[in-house]
């Protein structure tokens, strides 16, 4: 990796700890994924040479920098989405910094409207990373547009486990699908489609 990316992530990690420390809004707060899990994320976009990859949940950039880096070495491409416009602007922001815009689209929309209207087997990798109570509710979506094969990974299913249980009930039910929990960071779920 870059030095000046290297540089950025070490940046934005830091603000959004001290900026997620003065908010008691959940929603005012950036909820960036731990640097621990955005590395085990990269690394799998890297070792499965996955060319499409969707994040659902931009924030301010922080794991979408850390994806589209990954991206940048398999030759593929990144679409991020969140409902929120101003933190869009600024994930765009700081992928210009470090010249990744190029390899990323962003878009404002609601993730549910992004699934429904992806193609089957559209994704190599999708990380999940939104409002937890809608995640039931995209399980049929998000296992039809993932390519048999792909790789779906979703954080904090350690620290809220409660939120995310129907969405691990309906994955552990499903006999098309692998998966496993990394208990790095707040715990991510990582579902391989097997067919």
């Amino acid at each position: 990796m870059r030095q000046d990316v290297k540089d950025l992530l070490e940046e934005l990690h830091e603000f959004g700890v001290t900026h997620d420390s003065t908010r008691a809004d959940r929603l005012e707060r950036f909820r960036n994924l731990e640097p621990d899990t955005a590395k085990v994320l990269a690394l799998l976009v890297k070792a499965t040479a996955a060319k499409s990859v969707l994040e659902l949940g931009t924030s301010n950039g922080y794991s979408t920098v850390w994806l589209a880096e990954a991206v940048s070495s398999t030759g593929g491409h990144l679409t991020t989405v969140d409902t929120d416009n101003e933190r869009s602007v600024m994930a765009l922001h700081n992928l210009k910094r470090v010249h990744l815009d190029a390899l990323v689209e962003l878009r404002t929309e609601d993730a549910a409207d992004t699934l429904a209207t992806s193609g089957d087997d559209t994704w190599d990798f999708i990380f999940l990373d939104a409002e937890r109570p809608f995640y039931a509710g995209y399980w049929p979506d998000l296992k039809r547009v993932l390519r048999p094969g792909g790789i779906l990974a979703v954080d904090n299913v350690i620290s809220h486990a409660a939120e995310v249980a129907d969405f691990r009930a309906l994955v552990s039910a499903d006999g098309q699908v692998t998966e496993a929990v990394i208990p790095t960071g707040a715990g991510a779920l990582l579902v391989l489609r097997d067919s």
